[in-house]
């Protein structure tokens, strides 16, 4: 009987399940007999019958199921002995799951359990087709499908619990499918990412025999797995994340190596809609987080040990040949006969303990003790690589708070790989930092203050290393030289670095392989402490995008890292020329006070760290960005002045601005900016010590020449000239200006800013000067000061104020106009500083600035009347006709204007300016010059044409000016 016979087979395909089965049970009889008589031609018989009855769709149901029931009983029967047939009949049982039949699927299901059951650690040969069959069937519609399929992945994840990493095949037939599939696998059919190493590598670093001879092989299955955990259906995902964890389970596979093959999957897991895939997704990627954490830990203990190590060999070795040195040479035998003697034994000797040294080293597994994370290689850059991937738009909440909360961590004990991210890191870390969900708020902070102080705790680069990192040779690759995470080469010691054990990416593979390709070689003469691990110039461009967040605390967050890294490398970054200037510049108009003050801050210690052509750049550019916003300069325009003469030295800032006013073209901006520095000067704290420089004229090398530079600048405000010699105890000189001020056009913003004089005179600032008072012979003219003042004042409340103070004085019989006799120099302070300050010089510098003012007021009215019929010289409006409105752009800054040729106006021509002093001839036969200095031109004889006679113009009243204004 070759076959079973006819009968046997008519029962098993019956329709009654009753029946079927017990057929069954005298077909696993008659197996078990042909087993017992090694008669494997009658037993191959049985199950190509068997499969006959199963595979065809065209048979009927119930002898397809007689035929699955049949195989199940073949195995019962053999036991661990089907393992030579199974390449016979796997593939079509695994045919089966598929099916479209319930019962077909349920039944091949049952067949193969009771295949794995009695076949043990054989099964694990066909581990990843049946896992790839088996993951259809757990979310499958069907019932009792689904039971049988659970039962079968119970009993897959005992097998391979307790086998996949020590069962070795025992049969010739697994073997060869074993190899055949390992074959497969090199060969490229199952192709993970290109590039990948070779396979002896692959696999936890043991040659191809002992690898290859493993039922299971990991490095195999990934690439199934990874493929698999693409589907969104719950209950998948939920079975696919209990396999990971079995994996992960096993000592001996270090499923944690082939984390960056599964990593952002199981991130993607975390918005599952089921609640049961999240919370087992949460706890698998704890666990993984602490495995890579151990792992790397151990991995720097047992480096630093062989560092050790190998300094002791070092030393010792130099110890040896000093000694051999020292020692006699041997006259046995001749030179030359040692000569080639010794290399060849040295050699020999030096080879042997070369091995023997380096076996010590690394080779732990003679030791017979298992230690977690030995020999394991975790690919940080590729795990960094997906983290950063998850704070784009297309991942959700969740996925991004566990992102940074893993790049905190990789922080914490991975700082060498993480630092070269730092470009990277920063564009997804500082703008989650205003995040409005809590969670990624927190971590996004704690994140960032992690990166800070790992980059902080770098060492300064070298002189060297300032360059650009382009003087290693590069094959190909980038066209910069600049060091990124992806061409960075980190030296480890030869001898402890262990191979991988999975297929690493590009990012890895250039972390950890010699030169090639993309990486850089260090140069021989820079040591490798001296290259620098942050590419400075891409982390100050992606800071400096971080300017335009909507978010303040990015835009803080931003200007502390710029300060941080400057103060580190302040050769490297922000230079004038670099593009970031303007930038920074920019962000003094932010809205947020805080953001303007680091700004600042990082703005002083750039000038204060640079040459003196920046920092007066500098001024000439926060002068031209006040120029063109007048709304910056009246809202921040104190706060920006005040926080720089914090930063940096006030009189440098004050000096540079008057050199800069003094030539300044816009010359109503000029006074407006010369009224804020006055204000700032007398009204701000921080000035303190400024002002008491001020006060010492006595001392020519600090107070005068001081006095003196701002003087010239501030000639163009008359209130703030007038106040500056307040400041500065110069009474004598500030009555002489207010005979002046007499012949000035006495306009609106000229009285308010008396009115503002008079209220700080009553202010704290000024309490000497009010003290003072009670002392008229050594300060005369002071009171001519204030009462000059009085008379300039309209009726008003600063008027009263000042009245009731010098009324206070006089009261008390203090009030001595002028001084009875000439003031001892030992005792008048105003006397001495007349002596080295050339008084006259500062007056008439005075007026020549106030006519420029004047002429420009003038042509701008004559401008604004042109269409009423008067002709206006465009030769000598040009300069001057944007003055009444703001200035679009920076007025270019030039000395002071050549003189024009004088002009011979004849009598009753045309009026003269109130400033010049021969406004007043004692003989009105006289005909005067008028100089560009002292006067100005009628607009007729501007155009060159004379003037009927014109009557002496009366003084102006208020109301008048006030019209005019």
């Amino acid at each position: 009987m070759t076959i079973p016979d006819a009968a046997l087979v008519r029962v098993l395909t019956d329709k009654i399940y009753e029946k079927r089965k017990a057929t069954a049970l005298e077909l696993e009889k008659l197996v078990r007999d042909c087993h017992q008589n090694s008669d494997a031609n009658r037993i191959n018989q049985i199950i190509e019958q068997l499969i006959d009855l199963f595979v065809p769709t065209s048979n009927a149901l119930h002898v397809r199921n007689g035929g699955l029931i049949g195989l199940a009983a073949t195995a019962i029967a053999l036991g661990v002995e089907i393992a030579p047939y199974m390449p016979k009949f796997m593939d079509p049982l695994l045919a089966c799951f598929s099916d479209l039949e319930n019962r077909v699927r349920y039944f091949a299901c049952e067949s193969m359990y009771n295949i794995a059951k009695v076949s043990k650690g054989e099964i694990l040969i066909y581990f990843n087709p049946i896992f790839d069959a088996l993951s259809k069937l757990v979310a499958d519609s069907e019932l009792s499908v689904k039971n049988g399929a659970e039962l079968l992945d119970r009993l897959l994840r005992d097998i391979v619990s307790e086998s996949a990493s020590v069962y070795i095949p025992q049969y010739p037939e697994t073997i060869h499918v074993r190899l055949r599939t390992e074959d497969a696998y090199e060969l490229g059919v199952l192709v993970e990412q290109p590039g990948d190493p070779p396979f002896s590598r692959r696999e936890d670093s043991r040659p191809r025999s002992a690898s290859a001879k493993k039922a299971f092989s990991l490095a195999h299955f990934i690439p199934l797995l990874a493929d698999r955990m693409y589907v969104v259906n719950p209950f998948t995902r939920s079975w696919l994340v209990g396999w990971v964890t079995v994996l992960d389970s096993v000592p001996d596979l270090e499923l944690v190596t082939f984390l960056p093959d599964l990593l952002d999957n199981l991130l993607k897991y975390l918005s599952d809609p089921m609640p049961d895939v999240k919370v087992a997704t949460e706890n698998l990627l704890a666990d993984f987080l602490r495995e890579v954490r151990e792992v790397t830990s151990l991995q720097k203990r047992y480096e630093a040990e062989a560092k050790v190590r190998r300094e002791a060999e070092l030393r010792e070795e130099a110890r040896r040949a000093e000694n051999e040195s020292e020692r006699l040479p041997d006259i046995t035998m001749t030179h030359s006969e040692r000569a080639m003697f010794v290399p060849e034994n040295g050699g020999e000797e030096w080879k042997e303990k070369e091995w023997n040294g380096s076996e010590k080293e690394v080779d732990h597994r003679d030791t017979g003790t298992w230690i977690p994370g030995q020999g394991v290689a975790i690919d940080h850059a590729a795990i960094v690589e997906i983290l950063i991937s998850q704070f784009d738009s297309q991942h959700d909440e969740i996925q991004r708070s566990t992102g940074l909360r893993w790049v905190a961590e990789f922080l914490d004990f991975a700082q060498e790989t993480m630092i070269p991210f730092t470009p990277r890191l920063i564009p997804v870390i500082l703008p989650n930092l205003a995040h409005h969900v809590e969670p990624i708020r927190n971590a996004a902070i704690r994140t960032d203050q992690l990166l800070y102080n790992a980059i902080q705790s770098q060492p300064s680069p070298s002189d060297h290393s300032a360059l650009p990192v382009t003087a290693p040779t590069r094959q190909t690759g980038h066209p910069t030289g600049t060091v990124t995470p992806s061409n960075m080469m980190t030296t480890l010691p030869e001898s402890t670095s262990p191979q991988p054990s999975r297929p690493q990416s590009p990012a890895a593979q250039s972390v950890h392989s010699p030169v090639q390709g993309n990486t850089i070689a260090p140069s021989p003469s820079l040591a490798p402490e001296d290259i620098d691990l942050i590419d400075y110039q891409a982390t100050v461009n992606v800071l400096t995008v971080q300017f335009l967040s909507e978010h303040e605390q990015t835009r803080v967050a931003a200007l502390k890292w710029l300060i941080m890294l400057h103060q580190k490398a302040p050769k490297k970054i922000l230079a004038m020329d670099d593009g970031t200037f303007p930038a920074l510049l920019k962000t003094l108009s932010d809205s947020s006070e805080e953001v303007i003050k680091h700004d600042l801050r990082l703005l002083a210690q750039i000038s204060s760290r640079s040459e003196e052509g920046y920092f007066k750049t500098f001024m000439e550019n926060l002068l031209g960005l006040f120029s063109t916003d007048r709304r910056l300069l009246d809202l921040r325009g104190s706060l920006i002045i005040r926080q720089l003469c914090v930063s940096l030295n006030a009189e440098r800032i004050y000096r540079t601005f008057a050199e800069i006013l003094e030539k300044e073209e816009d010359l109503e901006f000029a006074s407006v900016m010369v009224q804020k520095l006055n204000i700032i000067l007398i009204t701000s704290p921080e000035l303190l010590e400024f002002r008491k420089r001020l006060k010492n004229l006595e001392t020519r090398q600090d107070g005068q020449a001081l006095f003196t530079t701002l003087y010239r600048s501030w000639c163009h405000n008359p209130v703030a000239v007038f106040s500056l010699c307040l400041l500065a105890q110069a009474y004598e000189h500030a009555s002489n200006l207010l005979t002046i001020f007499a012949d000035l056009e006495i306009t609106v913003s000229f009285l308010v800013q008396i009115d503002k004089l008079v209220q700080l005179i009553e202010s704290p600032v000024f309490t000497y000067l009010r003290l003072q008072l009670l002392e008229p012979e050594k300060f005369p003219y002071l009171f001519k000061c204030l009462y000059g003042l009085l008379m300039l004042l309209p009726q008003s409340s600063a008027f009263t104020s000042l009245q009731k103070r010098l009324t206070a004085v006089s009261s008390m019989g203090f009030l001595q106009i002028a001084p009875r006799g000439p003031p001892s120099t030992a005792t008048t302070r105003s006397k001495l500083a007349r002596d080295d300050i050339k008084w006259q010089d500062l007056i008439s510098h005075f007026r020549t600035v106030q006519s420029r003012h004047e002429k420009a007021r003038r042509q701008a009215f004559v401008g604004d009347l042109g269409p009423s019929g008067f002709t206006v010289d465009t030769r000598s409006s040009t300069s001057s006709s944007n003055l009444s409105g703001r200035p679009p752009l920076r007025r270019r800054v030039s000395e002071v204007p050549t003189a024009v040729p004088t002009v011979t106006v004849p009598a009753r021509a045309s009026a003269l300016s109130p400033l010049n002093p021969k406004a007043r001839p004692s003989s009105s036969q006289n005909l005067p010059q008028i100089q560009p200095q002292s006067g100005l031109l009628s607009p007729a004889a501007a155009n060159g044409r004379m003037s009927p006679t014109l009557p002496r113009q009366k003084p102006r009243t208020i109301s008048q000016n006030r019209t005019r204004t």
